[in-house]
């Protein structure tokens, strides 16, 4: 099978590479085309895959490096993408505009999470269209973000074919797991919302709800990344547990501040980061494995420090780092499941549905699903309650106008984005995040 990675020259892709290399089965993965708009940047990241590939070159996968689009996407199965529109750099541009108004300017949430789906939907409405063109029965797997608000707006040209993923549900139901003492192979998640906006309700081990037992101890909600993030008496005012991204709701002041205080912001954090590390692996003599894994260290450390100073959390220890995130083995499973109709149950970004009261069909949910050679399909969910609804609701309207922003290149849509979020408190400042973000963002003067 051949998989194409859109963004191949982005960090985390070795961490996908090294996901097949454990796949032994029949019907695998035996060719990864990278293709990115910086063509440095993939030869860059295919040093490291051939590092990782040199342990059993024979079993590994060969690496091509593509420069045309179209040719990448030829006789593709199946299509990774986890581009970033405006790299690393945008990123910290979204936040200093975002920052300099007294709002959030994370990548995905709040007023960064806007700017970047206006830059990023001309660009991912081009790419369905190629893919539909070129590659029609390949299933494409979106790790891009903003996750559902891309996912969804692909799904026009995609349908189902379509799946975003991400790693936040799956760090966060092995963590709540582990603590409670439970295999989280073991363990069926309830879990439901959108991308980045969504609550672990459930945790059942051979048919019981284990998630009361966490509730009933205050050292267990305090043994675990979130449990420390939240604090013990919200998640028991919850009865459930968020998702960690939810902090930018629940704490947000606080996090505001701790973000304009701190000496850098994450976006510049890894912008810094990453260019010393493309810098480094374009010299042959460096060891790129070596490299990249130490540099990934530091980023996994450095992860959401904001939020954890702002509710003094601490460092991440080890078993946090350990149980975190996992969504190059989420894209493995999901691969399996299609190619060798390996049934199986994941969180996944998928339209709703009926699955999920109070969302229309074509809504993109995040929840499980279950797998198998004909996609994935989402369970059936109970209701989410009134204060979760209401934010879901509201959030799934402003994904709604940044696509209608993007599709009508309307300045007016993206301020009305902008102004409807809960965490931007004023029109008037919406309208001073959109010429801000006009102004340092070239690729934002489609907006009239």
């Amino acid at each position: 099978m051949r998989l194409v990675v859109l963004g191949g020259g982005g960090f985390r892709v070795p961490l996908v590479y090294g996901a097949l290399l454990t796949d032994r089965g029949e019907g695998r993965v035996d060719e990864v085309v990278l293709y990115d708009t910086d063509p440095a940047r993939s030869v860059a990241i295919a040093r490291v895959l051939a590092d990782q590939a040199a342990a059993d070159p024979a079993a590994a996968p060969r690496v091509r490096v593509a420069t045309d689009l179209d040719a990448a996407l030829h006789g593709a199965d199946f299509v990774f993408s986890a581009i970033r529109v405006g790299g690393l750099a945008g990123r910290a541009a979204d936040e200093r505009v975002a920052l300099a108004e007294g709002v959030l300017g994370q990548e995905t949430v709040g007023a960064g999470g806007i700017a970047y789906g206006l830059r990023t939907l001309p660009v991912v409405d081009r790419i369905a269209r190629r893919v539909a063109a070129v590659a029609p029965d390949a299933w494409f797997i979106n790790f891009t973000n903003p996750a559902g608000l891309v996912t969804e707006a692909m799904s026009r040209h995609l349908g189902d074919r379509v799946i975003g993923i991400c790693d936040s549900p799956v760090g966060l139901g092995r963590r709540v797991a582990r603590v409670l003492g439970v295999d989280p192979g073991s363990a069926e998640v309830d879990y439901v919302g959108l991308n980045h906006l969504g609550w672990l309700r459930g945790l059942r081990v051979d048919g019981r709800d284990v998630l009361p037992d966490l509730f009933a101890s205050t050292a267990l909600l305090e043994g675990f990344e979130e449990g420390r993030l939240f604090g013990a008496d919200w998640l028991r005012s919850l009865d459930c547990v968020p998702n960690e991204y939810l902090h930018y709701y629940y704490f947000n002041r606080e996090t505001v501040r701790a973000y304009r205080e701190a000496a850098l912001t994450r976006g510049a954090f890894l912008h810094r980061q990453q260019d010393r590390f493309y810098a480094r692996v374009g010299d042959p003599a460096v060891p790129a494995l070596t490299t990249w894994n130490a540099v990934r260290a530091e980023r996994e450390a450095t992860y959401m420090a904001e939020n954890r100073e702002a509710a003094g959390a601490g460092e991440r220890d080890e078993a946090s780092l350990t149980a975190s995130g996992g969504y190059e083995e989420v894209a493995l499973a999901l691969m399996r499941a299609i190619a060798r109709d390996e049934r199986t149950t994941l969180v996944l970004n998928v339209r709703n549905r009926a699955a999920l009261p109070g969302l229309d069909a074509d809504a993109v949910i995040e929840t499980p699903c279950r797998v198998d050679a004909a996609g994935a399909h989402p369970i059936p969910a109970d209701p989410l309650p009134g204060h979760a609804l209401g934010l879901v609701t509201t959030v799934k309207a402003v994904e709604r106008e940044v696509i209608a922003a993007a599709d009508g290149a309307s300045r007016a849509r993206a301020v009305k984005a902008f102004a409807l979020h809960p965490l931007v408190d004023s029109v008037s400042v919406a309208r001073r995040l959109v010429a801000g973000y006009t102004e340092v963002h070239p690729g934002l003067g489609y907006l009239r």
